[in-house]
């Protein structure tokens, strides 16, 4: 399938459908297990900090693999590498159900992380292989909406599975969403990288690749400023255990209090965005998107200042910062990739290699240093959003300076030979 060939509707809404269905192995991983941490930790007689751990290296892998996933998507086709992404990602997923001690729970941890970023990664660069910008807008957020009731879903099943069968039925209940997505993609995948767009998978040809685009000072800026927004919500998503059970004292079963506020913004900001394609630019809807940000930042910081936290005023600010993280996401997205058409997938990679490095930092750095106390989370919040918004401005001046510096060619001497 060409890219700008016409495509009918039911395509469309099928396409990215499947492609956030891929997408959601990300947030399932994470959110089914985190209301079970207490029965982890009694089952496998360790520490919260052992639990938290497997927690901290599913991101770390999670991240380092995201380097590679767009970049064989690149060299073999985007097809096979989600294949064999669901594949790894199932036998991962039945480890864990049989894991009896901490070690083999990492472990199971470690190749969830390495597969279940092929979905979400190789699935912006086939809507960019079929779509023109505004379609691609279109499609992102709508693959960002679909994508956002996995995190409002997630914890309610893996709460209600934990209270109901215990802990490790939330691993089978992980390794039947792996078979069913293996089978939904052999039916339904089209391959969108033909054969002859391919670059050579060798060394070389790889470190040419992540050196033309990671020095790249604007996609850098970028991908900084994607995973600074996200994470300014995911703080909270990781701190959920401590937040929700000591803060709130919330039991297992009541994580949606957290989560559904925070996606049903996020679903609002994504049909907001998929509207704007076409009648706002890029740019003004970014910064829309801050502005929201900005607001629910301020005033969840405000709120924890002076108030003690109490439902529902104490998750209203994830509402709206998550309408704003969706209102940026599409359009930032879109733009990394948009640097390197003949590298669309290898930026992809890159994109969310940084953004994992940002997820690994809050959740082992940041995260627990401020969850002990909502008015250092809500700081933690505030800053997260106000780094991305700086690496944001910091691109939009270093892409003006391009645009008005082009770069000098020297003129070629007259007798042809070289000076």
């Amino acid at each position: 399938m060409p890219h700008g060939t016409q495509h009918t509707k039911s395509f469309k809404y099928g396409f990215a459908a499947l492609l956030a269905a891929l997408a959601t192995l990300g947030p399932f991983s994470v959110d089914t297990y985190l209301p079970a941490f207490a029965g982890i930790q009694a089952s496998l007689e360790t520490t919260p900090l052992g639990v938290q751990q497997t927690l901290s290296v599913y991101l770390f892998a999670f991240g380092v693999m995201f380097l590679f996933h767009g970049a064989l998507s690149d060299s073999f086709g985007r097809r096979p590498v989600i294949i064999v992404s669901l594949v790894v990602f199932t036998i991962a997923s039945v480890v864990g159900a049989l894991a009896t001690n901490l070690h083999q729970l990492m472990v199971c941890r470690v190749f969830q992380g390495l597969s279940v970023g092929a979905g979400m990664v190789v699935g912006r660069a086939m809507i960019r292989d079929l779509f023109d910008s505004e379609d691609a807008q279109r499609l992102m957020s709508l693959v960002t909406l679909f994508f956002g009731l996995a995190p409002a879903i997630a914890p309610i099943i893996g709460g209600f599975l934990y209270a109901g069968l215990g802990w490790r039925y939330i691993f089978w209940f992980l390794a039947l969403v792996g078979v069913l997505l293996f089978v939904m993609s052999l039916r339904a995948l089209p391959e969108t990288h033909p054969p002859h767009a391919r670059h050579a998978f060798h060394p070389a040809a790889l470190m040419a690749g992540y050196r033309e685009v990671g020095i790249n000072a604007r996609f850098l800026l970028l991908s900084l400023a994607a995973g600074c927004n996200f994470n300014g919500f995911f703080v909270y998503i990781v701190s959920a255990p401590v937040f929700l059970g000591e803060h709130l004292g919330l039991g297992p079963q009541q994580y949606a209090w957290l989560f559904i506020p925070g996606i049903v913004g996020i679903m609002l900001g994504s049909q907001i965005s998929g509207r704007s394609a076409g009648k706002r630019t890029p740019v003004q809807t970014v910064h829309l998107g801050y502005v929201l940000m900005g607001v629910a930042a301020f005033a969840n910081l405000a709120y924890a200042l002076l108030v003690a936290p109490s439902l529902p005023w104490a998750v209203m600010h994830m509402f709206v910062y998550g309408a704003g993280f969706a209102l940026t996401m599409p359009s930032i997205s879109l733009t990394t990739l948009d640097l390197f058409p003949t590298r669309r997938g290898m930026a992809a990679s890159l994109q969310g290699f940084v953004s994992g490095m940002v997820n690994v930092v809050t959740a082992g750095v940041i995260a627990p240093a401020v969850f002990h106390d909502p008015r250092w989370l809500a700081v933690g919040m505030l800053g997260l959003a106000v780094a991305g918004f700086a690496c944001w401005n910091l691109y939009l001046r270093v892409s003006r300076r391009a645009m008005e510096d082009p770069p000098t060619i020297l003129p070629e001497p007259r007798d042809g030979s070289p000076e």
